[in-house]
């Protein structure tokens, strides 16, 4: 059955946070500036970018659980549409506001409405593509009528000051030469934001306007062959194994040996990432698919920062599937990087461009670190 996104909405809290007024917000770690930031921003070309946070007090002004149910409210893929409609909501993030419960029945709650099916998809950037999966197979399979997906992120919770610990100087002294360094606990803390995105998908296009037919997904973890690569709630080890927080001697050693932080392992993801990406993944989807670079009108990329662009471009082109950098559609620019919302705050901003034509085909696709898995996804404008 085919399955089509009627409508695409987002939601980024507050006013716009300037590169200057970043760590104002932020809060200075150990009263110091940071002297990576500019060399960090410098890199990934983010001009601004959205945090739940009150500029004056330093106080959160909004949950994950809100911010996903304001983009879910912004849906209108009828003019009166109200959440009693859903049938299946589905929400991807890697920041949910507690351990237990989901993020789902959270979001669920914030909406009220009518009982429903649920569903909380955990991870990192795919988190949201899992929302998207999961709606989609279950209109699909004829399960329900419509679903609700969303992909949400709350990044500031772990970039204030008074939760980081203490940056290495010797890496930042580093910085200037060897920019991969940034990819660590400080690299995220510049780049991260807050943010969330809802697309409401139906078995029939909208009635009036466009619709984006769902053509396939695939998701493809490589966690067979990798170690982890970005996590949190943890600690690495020298054999490239994980220790949690709950086998730490205390929760106090935890907090102490940083185990809460976001971190990325700089060397892998500069290794593999790309690789993993296009060589490792694309080759397949493009003889599962008969896919051809030259059908697609959009390219919608979600990648962490600017200085990931032309390398996977080049790593495209190699394999015979250049997409020209005029088909390219991002935002990160102004939105920021927004973890598992990035790809529907991107698609939300396309879909109600006036940019897109009936017949046109789009490719997003969504990279994640966390142990490297890959999403491709090809949508249709109908």
């Amino acid at each position: 059955m085919p399955v089509y996104i009627t409508d695409i909405a987002a939601f980024l809290p507050n006013a716009p946070v300037s590169n200057e007024k970043m760590e104002e917000i932020l809060g200075m770690v150990n009263q110091l500036p940071s002297r990576t930031r500019r060399i960090i921003l410098r890199n990934n070309r983010i001009e601004s970018r959205h945090y739940a946070i009150d500029p004056a007090t330093g106080a959160t002004t909004h949950t994950n659980a809100q911010l996903t149910a304001e983009a879910v409210r912004r849906l209108k893929p009828e003019p009166d549409f109200n959440p009693d409609q859903i049938e299946c909501l589905c929400c991807g993030t890697s920041s949910p506001d507690q351990l237990m419960p989901g993020h789902g029945p959270m979001v669920h709650g914030e909406l009220g409405g009518q009982p429903c099916e649920v569903l909380s998809a955990a991870g990192i950037c795919t988190a949201g593509m899992s929302a998207m999966k999961y709606a989609w197979m279950s209109i699909a399979s004829g399960q329900n009528n419509n679903a609700v997906a969303t992909g949400s992120e709350l990044s500031s919770s772990f970039m204030r000051a008074s939760l980081c610990g203490p940056i290495d100087q010797q890496k930042a002294a580093q910085l200037e030469e060897q920019p991969a360094i940034a990819f660590e606990a400080d690299f995220l803390r510049w780049m991260l934001s807050d943010g969330a995105g809802a697309a409401f998908l139906s078995n029939k296009p909208a009635n009036t306007g466009l619709s984006l037919r769902i053509d396939w997904i695939d998701l493809i973890s490589f966690a067979n062959q990798m170690e982890t690569c970005m996590y949190a709630g943890a600690v690495k080890l020298e054999d490239g194994s994980l220790r949690g927080w709950r086998e730490q001697p205390s929760l106090g050693h935890a907090l102490k040996t940083g185990s809460f932080s976001v971190k990325q392992d700089v060397k892998l993801l500069n290794q593999e990432i790309i690789t993993t990406a296009v060589e490792r993944t694309l080759p397949s989807l493009i003889a599962k698919h008969k896919l051809k670079a030259d059908e697609f009108d959009w390219f919608l990329p979600h990648y962490s920062s600017d200085y990931f662009r032309n390398d996977l471009h080049e790593h495209m082109a190699q394999i015979g599937f250049d997409i020209p950098f005029e088909r390219w559609f991002t935002n990160l620019t102004q939105k920021g990087n927004t973890g598992s919302a990035s790809i529907y705050i991107m698609l939300e901003e396309l879909f109600h461009s006036g940019r897109l034509k009936k017949g046109e085909k789009l490719l997003c696709f969504i990279p994640e670190s966390g142990r490297f898995s890959m999403c491709y996804m090809q949508l249709s404008v109908a």
